[in-house]
């Protein structure tokens, strides 16, 4: 009876997966990546000088050009497309863009504006974004821009740990008023990937300490996390986000796959349970596409071990549903056809598109 219902089981399991694979096959991703990346080009990108826009939306527009933010989410988009399509150079202009954010005042880092237009405050998340693209990248291309930027940025980062609340990052440079998940998250992201890359122990050392912090001051009961903690009040900021599941989840399966301990395995599957069933409603996840997209990096981290369809199957859903409901007549995605929206599906078909590589 055992061993019929192993088998049952299994080959249960083996069906979803085989249909999760055949379903990404048959969706036309690399088509809409090349829709929407013409649709940056038309729209979203100043020729002249390389920069971007935040929005077609004039009257939304607070800058001339986009804050750093949105390009974040390129980056990465970039970071997939060039997996996708080995030999492409779809980052360079992106990097090209990033490097006129660049300011040079101790500590370097990339500020959320364009320097030549002003100077400007820097975010501990926006730079960590970066490095967790570039680090992506360097371990595909060997470029050392990519590592060497990422090491700033892990230097510029780690002047925002203090004892504050029992430790962990600020979320923006000279403002200590904030520590919050999106800037421990990607924080904890940056300095496995350098100890990946790097061997040295520092890196981890640091990833653990501000993971453990984040784990004590931010998870809730219900096994998510809360987006801060207020600095000096000690007040949780309850709010959730599908983007502080992703962090913290990838977090879990890198260090799994780090130390082989099966407790971050276990942490992974649990809050990829947990914000499943809070996020996904009605068919639908929560409307911002950015947001969504960085989630899904923690779900494929977890799905490429594991292999439970359940992880993937809802953003497909998702995914579809945005291409199917939420696009203009241009092919533009989202209510204010943003860059970060733009960018943001881009990754998301890249990573689905990668579903047909061996890797999963």
């Amino acid at each position: 009876m055992t061993k019929v219902f192993y088998s049952t089981c299994c080959g249960f399991l083996m069906m979803m997966f085989i249909g999760l694979n055949l379903h990404a096959q048959s969706i036309p991703y690399g088509e809409r990546i090349k829709t929407l990346n013409r649709n940056i080009d038309l729209y979203l990108k100043d020729n002249k000088t390389g920069l971007y826009f935040e929005t077609t939306d004039s009257v939304r527009k607070e800058n001339k050009y986009s804050w750093l933010w949105p390009l974040c989410a390129l980056i990465q988009a970039a970071n997939e497309q060039e997996t996708l399509e080995p030999g492409k150079k779809h980052m360079a202009p992106v990097v090209k863009a990033i490097d006129q954010y660049y300011n040079s005042k101790q500590p370097p880092a990339y500020q959320d504006y364009v320097t030549s237009e002003r100077l400007s405050g820097k975010f501990y998340d926006d730079n960590q974004w970066i490095a967790i693209a570039y680090l992506d990248a360097y371990k595909r291309t060997k470029n050392p821009k990519y590592l060497q930027d990422s090491k700033m940025i892990y230097q510029f980062m780690m002047k925002g740990l203090d004892t504050a609340a029992g430790g962990g990052l600020y979320w923006k440079e000279g403002d200590p008023t904030t520590k919050n998940t999106c800037s421990n998250g990607p924080g904890i992201l940056v300095a496995l990937e350098l100890y990946k890359v790097t061997k040295d122990q520092q890196y981890l050392t640091a990833a653990l300490d501000i993971y453990n912090w984040t784990y004590r001051k931010l998870e809730s009961p219900e096994g998510l996390f809360y987006d801060a903690i207020k600095i000096p009040s000690g007040k949780i900021d309850k709010a959730f986000y599908t983007y502080n599941v992703g962090t913290m989840l990838q977090s879990n399966v890198l260090l799994y796959s780090i130390t082989a301990e099966q407790q971050y395995l276990l942490k992974a599957q649990r809050l990829a349970a947990a914000s499943r069933a809070h996020f996904y409603k009605n068919e639908r996840l929560p409307g911002h596409y950015w947001f969504n997209a960085v989630m899904l990096r923690g779900y494929l981290a977890l799905y490429a071990i594991d292999k439970n369809s359940a992880w993937i199957d809802f953003f497909i859903k998702d995914a579809e549903r945005v291409w199917r409901d939420e696009r203009d007549g241009k092919d533009m995605l989202g209510k204010h056809k943003s860059l970060i929206d733009q960018a943001a599906m881009i990754e998301i078909y890249a990573r689905l598109a990668l579903l047909r590589s061996p890797l999963f």
